[in-house]
């Protein structure tokens, strides 16, 4: 790919070619116990209004993607609820994977199926269960990212502008800035990737917010099937083998019991570190690695904290009480976090709390220690009270 001299690619470009949505959907359901539970995770809950958040990452993109091309990674655990959730996904799009593999094993999947029957179809990578502040503006960069990824064996990464010095997610070093896209009647700016950096400690994280030239990992990717299933084949070709036999075997009655014996086979292994980081190593100028900006209000909503954050953003009271309950009262109380929704619960004089009332549970923790509420299901989990995990 050119860095000068290449036209700019447009929406109409895009409208061209098949795109895939493959949402990844196979979540444990830890972060936010004891509303979350294995089978009722993040993703199949309602924290960001009325709809689930799965529901709301397939209406994000729903006007990007070709009709029929909604793709749902699962497990059994969660497939049923998923499908009563979104009754226009096609049934046999929604994948129940026979053992968790993390995220490479289950792209790659995506990819080697699409791949046999249009190698040229480009697949959007999402997480089932972060919101955007900013729809619009999330479609028109998924549309640039897909003209992108069209070119040569672009892959393509949406980089979020890191706001604090978070440790809990992985880095983009950005690189050389390249011709933008033109998408929607917007210029929609394009940098090389420099490397991908594991989470860092605080420190580094620090001076990567200082040093304005790194950007989160948004989990979000772009590429066709046939850039994917090459990648695979060049950095993971134990797991490149498995998949192609599985992809073999759709749509045929052998189907299941394939998939059921060799995926599990498959190491289990992070995208990033199956083919990002290897790709990345090839160097700035050969890897065909790609960032496009997260600029749409981005949130991972990773702990009951973030979810305080996200609702007090987004009615404007930054530091006020957030309450899911029948009512309230608040006397001297500040920056807390409340669900009950049958109670009426008083805060007096209070401040950071998270409390959260299910009908078998109760959590109270302190904002800064929502972090931690995973070690609470490891405790039951170690204590055989599997009921309430």
């Amino acid at each position: 790919m050119s860095d000068g001299g290449s036209r700019r690619e447009t929406a109409a470009d895009t409208e061209r070619l098949e795109f895939a949505a493959v949402i990844l959907a196979g979540g444990s359901g830890t972060r936010f116990w004891p509303r979350s539970r294995r089978a009722q995770p993040k993703q199949v809950l309602s924290l960001d209004g009325d709809r689930t958040m799965i529901q709301n990452t397939v209406e994000r993109v729903k006007p990007v993607v070709s009709d029929g091309q909604v793709w749902i990674i699962t497990n059994d655990l969660l497939a049923e609820t998923i499908a009563k959730q979104l009754p226009d996904v096609t049934a046999k799009h929604i994948l129940r994977e026979p053992a968790a593999r993390n995220t490479a094993p289950a792209c790659g999947l995506a990819a080697f199926l699409l791949e046999r029957r249009s190698p040229d179809a480009v697949l959007g990578v999402f997480p089932s269960d972060h919101t955007i502040g900013d729809v619009a503006r999330f479609r028109r960069v998924v549309r640039a990212g897909a003209a992108l990824a069209r070119r040569t064996a672009a892959i393509v990464v949406l980089g979020v502008s890191p706001s604090r010095p978070e440790t809990g997610y992985g880095y983009i070093e950005l690189g050389a800035a390249i011709d933008p896209i033109v998408e929607g009647g917007e210029s929609i700016p394009v940098r090389r990737v420099h490397r991908f950096t594991e989470k860092p400690d605080k420190a580094k994280a620090k001076r990567f917010l200082r040093s304005g030239n790194y950007a989160w990992n948004s989990g979000m990717f772009l590429w066709t099937a046939k850039t994917l299933v090459d990648a695979m084949r060049e950095h993971q070709p134990k797991i490149a083998e498995l998949l192609e036999k599985i992809a073999e075997a759709w749509g045929t009655p052998k189907f299941d019991k394939v998939f059921a014996e060799l995926y599990p086979q498959c190491e289990s292994i992070s995208i990033d570190y199956a083919v990002l980081e290897p790709r990345s190593a090839k160097g700035e100028g050969r890897s065909e690695l790609y960032c496009l900006p997260g600029d749409f209000a981005w949130s991972d909503l990773g702990s009951w904290a973030a979810l305080h954050e996200h609702v007090a953003e987004r009615t404007e009271s930054h530091n006020a009480n957030v309450f899911e309950t029948e009512h309230h009262v608040e006397i001297a109380s500040t920056g807390c976090y409340v669900f009950s929704p049958n109670k009426t619960v008083a805060l007096v004089g209070v401040k950071d709390l998270v409390v959260v009332e299910t009908d078998d549970a109760i959590l109270i923790t302190t904002r800064e220690g929502s972090q931690d509420v995973g070690k609470v299901v490891a405790e039951l989990k170690n204590t055989g009270r599997h009921d309430l995990t």
